[in-house]
């Protein structure tokens, strides 16, 4: 029988599957069906920071004749704020009673201010690690591009000072040296990685002249996105986890980002799109593939396709659609 067992950030995993932070694991009834259905562990529902501050202009919008008064607002924010972090550490400490899966705390963080300093008090409420969901878009045209970078390295920097358990940084795919900044992660203390955060992407609506937002949910093709930097980065960088993220839909996805070197998948999209009666599905297919070429344990194949692994590894390098179609007839 196939062993998917593996590890993540120094936790014990049953598989290699985990369920994303999103609204699918924002309660204890719903991270307690995902475990039924054999998740390997969970993400929580991010504390958003930029949530909180959008809830603090719209009461003050609402409460007009308290806005004159800078009080108001501090009291205001300082309400919400410590209203949603209760409610995340009740909510930490409800799942950690009921499931017996590893439970990962998300931060999400703009500023990189103030809100790492509750990464204790979420480590304190038992959660099992902490993943940094840092979002930061430069807009100022004199900023440097190692000023961008060195926010994400004061955070972790931040959070690892105040914690000892196990933490992750989530960041996206636009950076200029994706292979130096994992390796300026893990030098700060990084157990991990989770390559890529899907940011939300603006759209315009041509009948209606707005700026709406794009497709929510990823899409198998989507996977290319972050394959590419997975067999790089696994094999470029030791002793940091990757957690493959972004167009993992199935067995298949599960499976190219494990032979690409990963440790293991994240899970959004397709729990949305196929509800969590894919979970058991995709575990099958990884046996039945497991089975297929006579694979007991995960790390008989993990890595096996990376960079380093391969006959060329410049079809990892290969960036131009031109360099393809050249050597063919």
């Amino acid at each position: 029988m196939s062993n998917l067992e593996t590890t993540y950030l120094g936790l014990e995993l049953k598989n290699p599957l985990v369920a994303a932070s999103s609204g699918l694991t924002s309660s204890v009834e719903k991270i307690k069906e995902l475990e039924k259905s054999g998740i390997g562990a969970v993400v929580l529902k991010s504390i958003f920071e930029e949530q909180i501050q959008g809830e603090v202009s719209s009461m003050l919008k609402k409460e007009i004749q308290n806005s004159g008064y800078p009080e108001a607002e501090d009291y205001i924010k300082s309400y919400l704020r410590d209203n949603s972090i209760t409610k995340h550490i009740e909510l930490i400490k409800e799942v950690k009673k009921e499931v017996s899966i590893p439970v990962i705390a998300s931060v999400n963080c703009v500023s990189g201010e103030e809100w790492i300093s509750f990464a204790r008090e979420f480590e304190e409420a038992g959660a099992d690690a902490i993943e940094l969901n840092i979002f930061y878009i430069p807009t100022d045209k004199h900023e440097k591009s190692g000023v961008v970078e060195q926010l994400y390295i004061d955070v972790l920097k931040k959070v690892k000072s105040m914690v000892s358990i196990p933490v992750s940084v989530k960041f996206g795919l636009y950076h200029s040296n994706i292979l130096g900044m994992v390796e300026k992660l893990k030098a700060n203390g990084a157990g991990g990685v989770v390559m890529f955060n899907r940011f939300y992407e603006p759209d315009i609506n041509l009948e209606t002249l707005e700026l709406t937002s794009s497709e929510v949910f990823s899409s198998p093709n989507d996977i290319r996105r972050s394959l590419r930097w997975v067999g790089l980065v696994s094999s470029t960088i030791t002793k940091i986890d990757i957690a493959a993220s972004t167009g993992v839909h199935d067995a298949g996805g599960v499976l190219k980002q494990l032979l690409a070197g990963a440790q293991v998948t994240q899970l959004c999209s397709t729990l949305y799109v196929n509800g969590t009666k894919t979970i058991p599905e995709i575990l099958q297919g990884i046996s039945d593939f497991m089975k297929k070429w006579n694979f007991k344990r995960l790390d008989d194949f993990r890595g096996r396709l990376s960079y380093k692994n391969i006959p060329d590894p410049m079809l990892y390098e290969r960036s131009q659609f031109m360099k393809y179609f050249s050597n063919r007839d």
